[in-house]
């Protein structure tokens, strides 16, 4: 297990700075609609991006948050004056042709040289073995390509440097500094395998493998609200409990777990994405509030009380009740009603009838208004193990009636 103690100089006394994606919309490219179910509605400034494939939501979280310093990586001394700027985000343009993408341009051109990530140096990419495929989506201060790197399939993620904007580009810098510290020190099954990152004088850049089916909330819309299958659904619900107790084992704190940021891979696994607002819990005072995203936020989050890992717990228990019926949240009000519905009404998704008692028991302990009632991820993990035993026994006991009301035959 990782010293948690060993990040303790990153984290700044005080609180309430905002991210660095300024209102971000992410949006796929060629569509004209957002592809991010989710954003708050509240703030000026957003979380990190998911990265995922085909009608893609990002996983952005317009939110502020308090941005973790780290002296693993170097500040850019100025702002160039030639910053890709405009060229790349103006409003309407949609382009695919890596020849007229300023952001890529500035990322590939080798007259640009690459910056290293100290504390980090294995994780410094390697530009000649990228390769730039088209981008799928974008946003206010960022772009995510498909690519290859080394021959894998890889998302890959470029941040531009605002233009003149030196507070700005220094939170952005350290939110980028955050994020590579958080995934180049998560190696699980269910979180996202990061592959590297690098800096230059005007883009950041990082590398994820790729998920092929998209995000879990594109696979619940795409079934058109219909209920996932109930074995399909604990065994989803099983991948992220694991990833969760893993994050949470090392002190983390994911802060914006949802669906969107939960993302399908080629062999159906599910895994973890988007640490650009997560934290290290050492101390929560200088935790800033409305993080995340308010269909899945926490209610000590929504009114600003201080809180710990078990916000993710809270969120966990939306993302059981989406998987298990199929439905968007709240999905009669908006973010903000839903916000409100929750702190002041006390209100919680309905678990249906249908629903397994256990199931709903684990639902309705996850999203409790006392953090202490909520229950940690490795008692979550252990009983989702025994409610997927149980199905497998039941289908197998089910089975068996059908072959003795049907014996087999000579025929």
């Amino acid at each position: 297990m990782m010293d948690a103690t060993k990040f303790a100089e990153i984290i700044p006394g005080g609180g309430g700075v905002g991210n660095f994606y300024d209102k971000v919309f992410y949006q796929k490219l060629g569509d004209g609609t957002n592809t991010s179910v989710e954003s708050m509605q509240t703030s000026t400034g957003g979380g990190s991006v998911a990265m995922s494939v085909g009608n893609s939501s990002v996983g952005s979280s317009d939110s502020q948050i308090g941005i973790l310093n780290h002296n693993g990586l170097r500040h850019t001394a100025a702002i160039a004056s030639n910053s890709v700027g405009h060229s790349v985000f103006r409003a309407g343009r949609v382009t695919h042709a890596l020849n007229s993408d300023a952001l890529a341009q500035a990322l590939m051109d080798p007259g640009f040289p690459t910056e290293g990530l100290n504390n980090y140096d294995e994780w410094t990419l390697d530009l000649r073995r990228l390769s730039m495929g088209e981008p799928f989506a974008q946003g206010a201060f960022g772009k995510l390509y498909r690519g290859s790197y080394n021959g894998e399939d890889v998302a890959i993620k470029l941040l531009e440097k605002p233009e003149n904007d030196t507070e700005r580009a220094q939170l952005m810098e350290q939110q980028f500094a955050q994020e590579v510290m958080m995934l180049a020190n998560l190696r699980h099954p269910n979180v996202v395998r990061f592959i590297g990152a690098c800096r230059k004088q005007m883009v950041w850049c990082i590398v994820t493998e790729y998920a092929k089916g998209g995000s879990v909330r594109q696979f619940l819309m795409r079934r058109q609200n219909r209920s996932v299958p109930l074995k399909i659904a604990v065994r989803q619900a099983l991948d992220v409990a694991r990833g969760m107790a893993y994050v949470h084992g090392l002190g983390f704190i994911h802060r914006d777990l949802k669906s969107d940021n939960l993302l399908i891979f080629g062999d159906k696994s599910i895994k973890i994405a988007d640490f650009g607002v997560a934290r290290i819990e050492i101390q929560t005072e200088g935790m800033t509030p409305e993080t995340g995203t308010y269909r899945w936020m926490a209610p000590e989050m929504i009114q600003h009380r201080p809180y710990n890992q078990k916000v993710d717990v809270y969120s966990f228990g939306i993302v059981l009740w989406e998987l298990v019926t199929g439905l968007l949240p709240f999905q009669n009000m908006t973010a903000v009603q839903a916000a409100f519905a929750v702190v002041n009404k006390g209100a919680r998704p309905i678990v249906p009838a249908e629903c397994p008692p256990a199931l709903g028991e684990i639902m309705t302990r996850c999203w409790d208004a006392n953090p202490d009632v909520r229950p940690p991820f490795a008692d979550i993990v252990e009983m989702l193990d025994g409610i997927q035993s149980e199905l497998s026994n039941s289908v197998r006991r089910a089975r068996f009636r059908c072959c003795m009301a049907q014996p087999m035959t000579l025929d």
